[in-house]
C-alpha cells in the first residue's frame, strides 16, 4: 500500500494482473460458489479503479507509464466484467502467459550457462608470458650484441605491445585507407589511419607526379571535434616523380565522430609560385571507439532514467524479418543484446530489445529498439530505436551510423 500510494505504478499495473487471473481462475473453480466469486470480482474491480485514480492524482507517479497503466488495467477489467472479452483473454492470461515466462526463464538459464562457460574456458587459457618475464629493450643493448639475437620485427613489437592483433593484416590496412587528392593533382596523397583508443596516426603517403622539384612540402591539417593535433608534419623537399610518407599524430578525448581535413603547400622550384593542394575530409567513424559491454537490467534502467540525452530515430529498412533486423542493428552498432530471445523461431509482430555498449573512454551507450511488423503496411517494419547517452556526442553519431545503415538496406538490390 505504501508503495502504491508513493506513486509506483508498474507495481499496480502488476497487482491488477494477478487479480484478473485469481477471479478467472476462481470462476474455474467448482468449490466456490458463483456469489463469493462476484463479490470478489467487484472488490477487484473497485482495486483496480483504486489504483488507476492514485496514479492520476499522485505527483510522484511515473507520468510516463501513466498510459500504460489505464491501458492494462481497462483490459483487466474488461476481461473481468465483459463476456465476450472474457472469452478471448482467458486462455491468455491464464495459460499463454505462463508459458511464455517459461520460455524467457529458459532462454535466460541457457545464456547464464554460456556465459559461465565462456567465462572458466578464459581463466583455463594457457599463458603466453609470465609476470616475472624479462623485458628486453632493444635500444638499450650494446652495438657489440650479434645480430640474431635481435628482434628486428616491428611489426610484432607494435602487435604485442598495443593487443591488436591484427595490425599487420592487410584486409584490415586496407579498409582504413582514405584518398586525399585526385590522380590528375600535381601532388597526390592518401592516408593510412590506425586508431588505437586515444590516439590516431596518420602516415600520409605524398607522390609528386611533376617533373620538378617541390620545395618546404608541408601538410597542414586541421580537426573538427574532440581531437587535437599532438605531432604536426614537417616541411620536406620532394624531388621529381619522387614519393615519400609523412606522419601525424592525433590525441581523442571522447567519443564524437570527427574530421580531419588539411591542405598541401609546397613551392614549385621551376616556376617560383607558392601552390595549394585542398585535400579530401577524412570522416572518423565512431565504430573505431565503441565496444560491446554487459550491464543489469537494474542498472541499464538507473541510467535510462539518469541520462538526460536521448536521439530518437524512426525505422525505415527493407527487412522485414524482426529479428533479422534486430542482429542487423547489434552487429552494425557493435553493441551487445540484453535482452534474451529465443533466435530459432519468431513469434509475434513486435519485438523490443534493450542494448548496451561502452566507449574506450569509459561512456556508456543505451539503446532500445521497438519494432512492429504492420499488415496494413504491406508487412514493413515501423517504429522507433531511441539512443539515450550521458554527452550528446554519442548520441549523435550513433543515431548518424543507424540512419546511415538503414539508408544502405533500402539502397540494395533485392536477391
Amino acid at each position: 500500500r505504501r508503495m502504491l500510494i508513493s506513486g509506483d505504478v508498474f507495481l499496480g499495473e502488476t497487482m491488477a494482473a494477478s487479480l484478473t487471473k485469481l477471479c478467472l481462475r476462481a470462476a474455474e473453480s467448482s468449490t466456490i460458489a458463483p456469489t463469493k466469486v462476484k463479490s470478489m470480482t467487484a472488490s477487484a474491480v473497485l482495486a483496480m479503479c483504486g489504483i488507476v485514480k492514485m496514479a492520476e492524482v499522485t505527483v510522484a507517479a511515473q507520468r510516463t507509464s501513466l498510459a500504460d497503466c489505464q491501458e492494462r488495467v481497462t483490459l483487466c477489467v474488461r476481461a473481468l466484467l465483459d463476456p465476450a472479452a472474457q472469452e478471448l483473454l482467458k486462455k491468455i492470461l491464464l495459460t499463454d502467459g505462463r508459458e511464455r515466462f517459461a520460455e524467457f526463464l529458459k532462454i535466460t538459464k541457457e545464456k547464464e550457462l554460456k556465459e559461465a562457460k565462456k567465462d572458466s574456458e578464459e581463466k583455463n587459457q594457457t599463458i603466453s608470458t609470465q609476470a616475472d618475464d624479462l623485458i628486453h629493450f632493444r635500444q638499450l643493448k650494446s652495438m657489440a650484441v650479434s645480430g640474431g639475437d635481435l628482434d628486428l620485427d616491428d611489426g610484432a613489437d607494435l602487435a604485442r605491445a598495443t593487443g591488436y592483433d591484427s595490425a599487420g593484416a592487410l584486409s584490415s590496412e586496407l579498409s582504413h585507407v582514405y584518398q586525399l587528392s585526385g590522380f590528375a593533382d600535381p601532388v597526390y596523397a592518401e592516408a593510412l589511419v590506425t586508431v588505437h583508443d586515444y590516439d590516431i596516426v596518420l602516415e600520409i603517403l605524398v607522390m609528386n607526379r611533376t617533373p620538378n622539384t617541390l620545395a618546404n612540402l608541408t601538410v597542414e591539417l586541421a580537426t573538427m571535434g574532440d581531437m587535437k593535433i599532438v605531432e604536426r608534419p614537417q616541411s620536406y623537399n620532394l624531388g621529381p616523380l619522387d614519393q615519400m610518407t609523412i606522419r601525424a599524430s592525433i590525441k581523442v578525448s571522447s567519443t564524437e565522430t570527427g574530421h580531419i581535413f588539411g591542405t598541401i603547400v609546397y613551392d614549385d622550384a621551376a616556376s617560383h609560385e607558392k601552390c595549394y593542394v585542398n585535400l579530401n575530409d577524412i570522416h572518423m567513424d565512431i565504430m573505431d571507439y565503441i565496444r560491446p559491454a554487459t550491464c543489469t537490467d537494474e542498472a541499464f534502467r538507473s541510467m535510462w532514467a539518469e541520462f538526460e540525452w536521448e536521439n530518437k530515430v524512426a525505422i525505415s529498412t527493407s527487412i522485414t524479418s524482426l529479428l533479422e533486423f534486430l542482429n542487423h542493428i547489434v552487429s552494425s552498432t557493435n553493441m551487445s543484446c540484453l535482452t534474451p530471445f529465443d533466435s530459432k523461431a519468431e513469434k509475434g509482430s513486435f519485438l523490443a530489445a534493450n542494448l548496451y555498449a561502452r566507449s574506450v573512454f569509459g561512456e556508456d551507450a543505451l539503446v532500445n529498439v521497438s519494432v512492429e511488423k504492420k499488415d496494413d503496411n504491406d508487412g514493413k517494419l515501423a517504429g522507433y530505436i531511441r539512443i539515450r547517452s550521458k554527452t550528446q556526442g554519442i548520441a549523435l553519431s550513433l543515431g548518424d551510423r543507424i540512419t546511415s545503415v538503414q539508408r544502405g538496406l533500402l539502397e540494395q538490390p533485392k536477391q
